[in-house]
Order: structure tokens, then C-alpha cells, then sequence
């Protein structure tokens, strides 16, 4: 199969989807759902040629297929570029890695890629062994370092020992690695399927999961009960394989995360273990009355003369690899709400990492005060502006008033309110959400990250805060497992759970003719 067939785009931003998170509890991968439907193809000149609507397309830049960026990653690491691409484009009929020969240790690797970061790890990770003296305070009960005490007789020391297994840096020595071993298993398997799932990216094979379909007609509606049934009813290409699965869903985990929350078919509702509280459906229904508009009855003529609604505005906060995903992938989004213009702003320092060459940052003017990059012909009902700023900085300005709850949502990817790096920058822009009223929809790599970053809202914000959907797993994750390179035992899947707030309401009444709140 021919790797030139394959968006590029869709495997370079793979690498970005992911900044920098806190420890994670070591789990192992839970089954994947996969579609029945066979795939269907047209056979020319011997070679199988996948039906779709996406063209050829080349990688403009070459860069790095699965290192996390994190902003301690060195440049180098971030723009390397993607073992095959280049080879694939002048020889389209090679494939580099065939799928039963996708494991190799990470040192032995035959993608430079991951080579590098194999060397990477072994230069900023430390061994977890116990009998090393601790490297960081631990904050987290599922971090590794919680296991070493203070009788440790060691000196940190980093990884060097492959594990023959995984593939993968995880001990400072052989020794260490079979003292400990036992403890290893727990994670192992989970290891070596990252490891997989990372070489196959740079197979160079065909990747017909990377293309998606266009609109439907509105009579036709998604189910949006889990991936199987959303990539069913969507007609997306089959996926019979769970590795396969795992590499879309890395993807559209982003936009399907928002789309299960504020869609009129959410899987999530106020009925026992739906998980939608009382003021969540108050919230919600206001939204969804914006995005699934009534028929009209507009025409051409005079008289289907009818006012035209604003966009709805979806405020992602804190964005990094999520605001340089393909178009494509969020394009998906506006296609779930028919009749409704829908225009997301990406706000953060880092929404634009790595992207320079792609979209230079354009001068602060009296017209553009906070420099922000527009792309307003995506499709016909989809607009994205991308600002590299702070969120509370453009608040103060009274950029985007007026807020309201009927064309107005928050989203916050992996934003650690609560983790220790990270909570003094969010420290002054929660008032500012909170005093919108809107909805806030956050998510988290693990149930740790996600309740830890749930319980310093509440403590920062006592009595000011509507819990509007209780915290839990995602029905729309990542399938995927993804490593941190700083240390190779914590493993993460992307928007793993997702719960929601706001802004506490107060309702006005009437008592003895005088008014109360």
C-alpha cells in the first residue's frame, strides 16, 4: 500500500497532542470497539486504492510523529523529522515496517526518531528503583517516586536499561530492573503496546483511519453511545484493527470530547449514572438550543427573509497541540450541528508552538490588539481564531463581552488546575470563567489529575461553583496510551476523563414585596 495516499498532516500532529502533565496511575489497556463493516475498494492496475475524498497530500514540514512536547523538550526533539515520510515520497512503494515486525527497543530503533528519544529519556529520566533517593516531591499517591523513602542509599541515577520486554528505558541497571520486576509487569504490556503503536506511525504504511467523512443529511443521526457506534453511524472507513483504532481516536478525541457533552444525543444525561446534575441540564439546554436550531421556513425570496443567529462560541483554554490539529479532524465537529455556525478560539502561550513557519504571528495593531491568527474559510459554518495570549489578560480588556449562555462554552484539555507547575497560572483566570455563568467543560489524563484538578476548584472557589456534570470517565477518550518521555513508567490516554462547572447562579424572588436573592 502506498504511503502517499496518507494525510500527513493528520501523522505530524500526532506529536503535539500532548504538553506537559502530572504523574499517572499505571494501568493497562482497557478493550477497544471496532466496526463489522468491511472495507470496500476499486482495484486499478494491481495497486488497492482506498475511496475517499482526501488527495495526495506531502508533508510540508517534517517533524516529530509521537514526542510529547513539553515545554522542557529541546527544540531538536520537536522538528525532527518523521522516519519514512521523506522515503515514502520518493519511493511510495516501500514500506518500512511491516505490522508483525513493529517492536524494537527504542535505542535500536530504525526510525532516528525514536533513537533520539530514547536518548532523550535516558538523559532526563530516573530510575524508579526504591533504593534511590527521591528526584521531586511527590504529589500524587500513583507516582512511582512515592516509593523510595528517606533510608534510600542511593544518589539518583537515570534510566540506561532497556527492558527486553517493553522495549523501553526503565532502569538504571539490569539489576535494579530484575529486583524490581515484579513490579514492572504491572505496567509492561501497556509499555510494549506505546511501543508498537509509536513504530507503527512510522511504518510508512497506508492509513485509511487518517481519513474522514464529509457531511450528512440531517435526518441521518450519529449514536453517539461510544466510538464503535459514532464511527458506524458517521460512515466513517471500517477499523477492524485495535491498532488502527487506537491512532484515529487519538485524534478525534478532541473535538467528539466536546461534541458528547453540548450534542442533543449526549450520552450523558440526569438519569442514575448518567452523570448530568440538575443545574448541568439547566446549562446545557440553553446551548443546545442554539446549536440545533428549528427550521425556519428561510428562502431565497423575500419572504423567507429571517434573521440569522450568532456563531457559537467555543472558548478552548490553555490550547497547545490541540489548536494545531488538522482542520479536517475539527471539521468533524460542525458536522454533528447542522444550520449552526460554530467559531472556536484557541487561547494560550503555547497555542502556537511549534507553528511559526506554518503561521507567522502577525503585528499587534489597533484593529488586531492581541494578535489573532483567523481562519474563516474552513468550511461554510466553521471559523478557528487563535490568540497566544493570556485568557484573564484579553478578560480584563472586555475583548469577548458580552457572554451568553445560550452561544457561549469554556473548554479546558488536560489544563492541571490542581498540579503544582501549573495552578498559579490558572489561579487568575478562574474568577474570570466563573463570572461569565457559562459552561466549563474540563478533562484529565487520569482520575487523579481529573479529581485533583476538581477539588482546588472547590477549594479556591468555595460556594461560587455549580457542578454541572460529575467527574468520570470519558466515553470518547483516547484508546491510545501515551508515554512521558521525562519518565517512561507514567502512561496517560488523552482526555481519559471529563467532568464540567460553572459560575454559581443566584435567582432572584419575591418575598413580602420586597426583592431577595
Amino acid at each position: 500500500m502506498q504511503s502517499g495516499y496518507t494525510c500527513q498532516s493528520c501523522l505530524k500532529r500526532l506529536s503535539r497532542i500532548s504538553g506537559a502533565k502530572p504523574f499517572a496511575r499505571p494501568a493497562r489497556a482497557n478493550p477497544v470497539y471496532t466496526t463489522t463493516r468491511k472495507r470496500y475498494y476499486h482495484q486499478i492496475n494491481g495497486k488497492f486504492k482506498a475511496l475517499a475524498t482526501q488527495q495526495r497530500r506531502t508533508a510540508a514540514t517534517a517533524e516529530s510523529l509521537n514526542h510529547r512536547v513539553t515545554r522542557n523538550a529541546p527544540g531538536d526533539l520537536k522538528s525532527a523529522a518523521p522516519f519514512g515520510v521523506e522515503e515514502a515520497i520518493r519511493n511510495p512503494e516501500r514500506v518500512l515496517l511491516q505490522p508483525s515486525n513493529l517492536f524494537h527497543s527504542f535505542s535500536n530503533s530504525p526510525s532516528p526518531v525514536i533513537r533520539r528519544r530514547a536518548a532523550f529519556m535516558k538523559s532526563h529520566a530516573y530510575c524508579p528503583h526504591p533504593d534511590h533517593r527521591q528526584t521531586r516531591i511527590v504529589t500524587s499517591p500513583h507516582d512511582p517516586e512515592g516509593r523510595k523513602t528517606t533510608k534510600s542509599i542511593h544518589p539518583p541515577a537515570h534510566v540506561n536499561f532497556e527492558c527486553p520486554d517493553c522495549g523501553l528505558p526503565v532502569y538504571c541497571s539490569e539489576k535494579h530492573w530484575m529486583d524490581d520486576y515484579e513490579h514492572h509487569t504491572e505496567i509492561c504490556d501497556t509499555l510494549r503496546q506505546a511501543n508498537e503503536d509509536d513504530h507503527d506511525l512510522h511504518s510508512g504504511r497506508f492509513f485509511p483511519e487518517f481519513e474522514y467523512p464529509g457531511p450528512q443529511i440531517e435526518e441521518i443521526l450519529p449514536n453517539m453511545t461510544n466510538w464503535d457506534t459514532y464511527l458506524y453511524t458517521r460512515e466513517y472507513n471500517a477499523i477492524n484493527e485495535d491498532r488502527s483504532m487506537r491512532q484515529a481516536t487519538r485524534l478525534l478525541t478532541y473535538p467528539m470530547t466536546i461534541a458528547s457533552v453540548i450534542h442533543e444525543l449526549s450520552p450523558y444525561n440526569i438519569r442514575a449514572g448518567g452523570r448530568l446534575t440538575t443545574e448541568g441540564l439547566k446549562s446545557l439546554s440553553a446551548l443546545r438550543y442554539s446549536l440545533h436550531p428549528p427550521r425556519s421556513g428561510s428562502g431565497l425570496g423575500i419572504e423567507g427573509l429571517r434573521p440569522t443567529p450568532p456563531a457559537v462560541r467555543i472558548f478552548i483554554l490553555g490550547a497547545r497541540a490541540e489548536s494545531s490539529l488538522p482542520r479536517q479532524v475539527w471539521v468533524q465537529l460542525e458536522y454533528l450541528f447542522h444550520r449552526c455556525p460554530l467559531h472556536l478560539i484557541f487561547i494560550g502561550p503555547e497555542s502556537m508552538t511549534n507553528r511559526d513557519d506554518e503561521f507567522p504571528l502577525p503585528e499587534r495593531t489597533a484593529t488586531n490588539p492581541f494578535g489573532g491568527i483567523v481562519e474563516d474559510r474552513i468550511s461554510n459554518y466553521m471559523k478557528i481564531t487563535t490568540f497566544v495570549e493570556y485568557y484573564h489578560t484579553m478578560h480584563k480588556a472586555n475583548y469577548f463581552q458580552p457572554f451568553d449562555p445560550y452561544f457561549d462554552c469554556f473548554v479546558l484539555f488536560h489544563p492541571g488546575l490542581g498540579h503544582p507547575a501549573s495552578a498559579h497560572e490558572w489561579e487568575e483566570t478562574l474568577p474570570h470563567l466563573l463570572e461569565t455563568k457559562v459552561p466549563i467543560i474540563s478533562t484529565g489524563y487520569t482520575d487523579w489529575d481529573m479529581q485533583r484538578d476538581k477539588q482546588w476548584v472547590e477549594e479556591k472557589m468555595a460556594g461560587e461553583v455549580d457542578l454541572l456534570m460529575e467527574a468520570g470517565e470519558n466515553r470518547f477518550r483516547s484508546l491510545r496510551w501515551d508515554l512521558n518521555d521525562l519518565d517512561p513508567g507514567d502512561i496517560s490516554a488523552g482526555n481519559w476523563g471529563v467532568w464540567a462547572f460553572r459560575g454559581k447562579r443566584y435567582e432572584t424572588t419575591m418575598k413580602d414585596g420586597v426583592i431577595s436573592v
